[in-house]
């Protein structure tokens, strides 16, 4: 049985971020990975951010609390080091159980209220599933321009890379 139409967007898009992702991150150096340019955040940080993100928008959506783990770990993102191979398994591990948890919450009532944060927000599943696929892309074109920056940092010798 096919998913509903919100589903298979929120899916889209993971795959899409995982695409530009590795497009853009695939061939820099660790170096650049954690670099912070033009106070702009670093491609760390963007990649733990949209993983961190995921696993906490999904469990709002899901019905659920943050567990003191995930709010240390949103915590710890701005700190976010590791070489670009880890960073990346990270990344891809997090769509993968993401894309799983999208696709179960996927035939779900759309407009079942949900409760978001501290305050208990209200939202609903289906406002919880559009943000997931919107907050992911918002993340990925900033890592993707930020990408862009240190390429021609790089390039125009602006900036020195081991």
């Amino acid at each position: 049985m096919e998913l509903p139409a919100v589903a298979r967007g929120v899916l889209h898009a993971l795959e899409l971020a995982r695409e530009d992702v590795h497009l853009w991150c695939g061939r820099l150096s660790d170096e650049q990975i954690e670099m912070q340019v033009l106070r702009l955040p670093s491609l760390a940080f963007q990649l733990r951010h949209i993983a961190g993100s995921l696993d906490r928008l999904l469990t709002y959506a899901e019905g659920g609390e943050l567990s003191a783990e995930q709010v240390a770990e949103g915590r710890a993102e701005l700190q976010a080091r590791g070489s670009r191979v880890e960073l990346l398994e990270e990344f891809d591990k997090s769509l993968a159980r993401s894309a799983e948890r999208v696709q179960n919450l996927g035939r779900r009532d759309l407009e079942a209220v949900r409760f978001v944060g501290r305050l208990k927000l209200p939202s609903s599943l289906g406002g919880l599933l559009v943000h997931v696929a919107e907050h992911t892309q918002r993340h990925v074109g900033q890592l993707v321009t930020t990408a862009k920056v240190l390429d021609e940092l790089r390039a125009s010798g602006g900036i020195s890379l081991r």
